[in-house]
């Protein structure tokens, strides 16, 4: 994931960009064969690591998603984490330092 998180008047404007293929397990292969469903589920997003947003997601969400919010009560230099598991119980974790 890139992760950017830019403070100003005391709101992060948080933008993450999520490389994740999310299949939705209705496209066929060139052989014709479903490809299996394989898509993220759940994604939080936390400010030095106090949990600030939880997202659930399903198939509908596109290939590599750009995903954005604000935090109230940022500052410069606070820790900014995102996560994100989906439907094959793969996990990701990433951070970034407000800017």
């Amino acid at each position: 994931m890139k992760i950017r998180a830019t403070v100003k008047d005391g709101v992060a404007d948080v933008r993450v960009l999520v490389a994740h293929e999310m299949e939705t397990g209705q496209r066929r292969d060139s052989t014709g064969k479903l490809v299996p469903a394989w898509h993220i589920t759940e994604l939080t997003g936390a400010l030095n690591g106090k949990p600030v947003i939880k997202a659930h997601w399903g198939p509908a969400i596109s290939k590599n998603p750009l995903f954005t919010f604000k935090i109230k009560g940022a500052k410069a230099g606070d820790k900014v984490t995102v996560s994100w598991v989906d439907n094959k119980g793969e996990r990701r974790s990433d951070e970034a330092t407000a800017t």
